[in-house]
């Protein structure tokens, strides 16, 4: 075909610009065109999405592949808010786990780049990846590439630490010569230690979560910390001027012992004596319990307790009750209970210092009853009292037959 200005057009162009009519799509190569006869195209394929963090140079139409076996072909390529998506046509009858892995690997050092698709690792392999499924992002990532390689490379074999092997074995060997037998005694040592430290794993980890509540509650009391440290050199100082006394003290206090041992060791016999001597009062003290206590309350304030103090003196005045008995059965049993003359005062026995009535006409009770009954006393005279058992008492100043018949 000729144009108006002279120029020819050739049937490729002319066949390449149909396409691009027909397809709607800006031209990006041959590559952004679907290419017949490619895997996955064929009837009966299935697509999948893949998230990847980065596609390096995958172009559309570039192969996937299951164990180096060409399945299937990149669909498209879209961005998808921080990463690619990827989308994959896959021939029907692949069989790829619900749960597997994507990687862009380079099929040789000067290859092109193509999609493989792996059975996950250290998991077992679960269902069958489906139509419209989507790998996610952290199932996916790229192999190394031949650039990558190459600047690691450069990196070691220039300034990187390829250039120190020799000063490091030149040291290695300086440190190890002659010292092989210390060497090989320290490795099983080290193994040991190794060991101790990873069965004690758990009481180091929780040493250092008591270091860290530490360093915590240290960190709540800065302020006073740092006080204490502003305050701390004139104490410090009180101390250094006051060496010389705490010296002596010290060495006063070890003469003191020196006595003390000296004391001990020569009355050794004479303090466990008294030490046991003093046992019953030190037990007879433990068991009047709180009376002792009880009664010192009463020792300042006797006659009177001290709980009653406050209701028995008002101010001015004293509450008083007082019952006093002075009978002589109440004296003798409060003065002379415990003494010599105990029951002197108590009726007729006290004064003639012997039972009377029925308790001086008791008998054996064993005997009792072969002896013959007592005989009876006759009436006294007149003024005299007669009491069985005891006799006859003569009564100054009583009337003549008061007692008689």
């Amino acid at each position: 075909m000729i144009l108006s200005n002279g120029r020819r057009i050739t049937a490729a162009a002319v066949v390449l610009a149909a396409t691009l009519a027909l397809t709607g799509c800006e031209w990006d190569g041959l590559n952004s065109v679907p290419m017949p006869g490619t895997a996955g195209r064929g009837e009966g394929a299935y697509r999948v999405e893949i998230e990847m963090p980065n596609v390096t140079t995958l172009t559309q139409n570039s192969p996937v592949r299951v164990d180096d076996v060409t399945v299937g072909s990149i669909a498209a390529i879209e961005v998808d808010g921080w990463h690619a998506l990827v989308t994959v046509a896959l021939d029907k009858d692949t069989v790829v786990p619900a749960n597997a892995t994507a990687k862009i690997g380079q099929t040789s050092l000067l290859g092109s780049q193509h999609l493989e698709l792996l059975a996950p690792v250290g998991e077992p392999a679960r269902g069958r990846l489906a139509d419209g499924d989507r790998i996610p992002l952290e199932r996916a990532g790229v192999y190394p590439t031949t650039e990558q390689t190459l600047s690691s490379l450069s990196l070691v074999l220039n300034g990187g630490g390829l250039a120190q092997i020799n000063d490091i074995t030149t040291e290695l060997n300086a440190a190890l010569v002659g010292r092989e037998d210390s060497v090989r005694n320290l490795l099983p040592r080290l193994d040991e230690l190794v060991s101790a430290l990873d069965t004690q794993r758990g009481d180091i980890v929780s040493a250092l979560e008591g270091m860290d509540r530490l360093a915590v509650t240290v960190n709540n009391q800065n302020e006073t910390l740092v006080r204490a440290l502003e305050e701390l050199p004139p104490a410090l100082e009180v101390l250094v001027d006051q060496r010389q006394n705490l010296t002596s003290a010290m060495s006063s206090l070890g003469e003191l012992s020196t006595v003390a041992s000296r004391v001990v060791e020569s009355s050794n016999d004479d303090l466990k004596a008294n030490l046991q001597g003093l046992a019953p009062t030190l037990r007879a003290l433990a068991d009047s319990g709180s009376a002792l206590t009880e009664v010192l309350g009463v020792l300042l304030t006797y006659p009177f307790p001290q709980n009653g103090i406050n209701n028995v003196i008002r101010g001015d005045y004293a509450n008083l009750a007082m019952t006093i008995d002075l009978t002589l059965d109440r004296l003798d049993l409060n003065f002379l209970t415990g003494t010599p003359l105990a029951g002197r005062l108590a009726g007729p026995e006290g004064i003639l210092g012997r039972d009377a009535g029925l308790a001086a006409q008791a008998v054996d009770p064993f005997q009792a009853p072969l002896a013959p009954p007592p005989a009876q006393p006759a009436p006294g005279p007149a003024g005299t009292l007669s009491i069985p058992g005891i006799g006859e008492i003569t009564i100054p100043g009583l009337p003549e037959g008061v007692f008689g018949p």
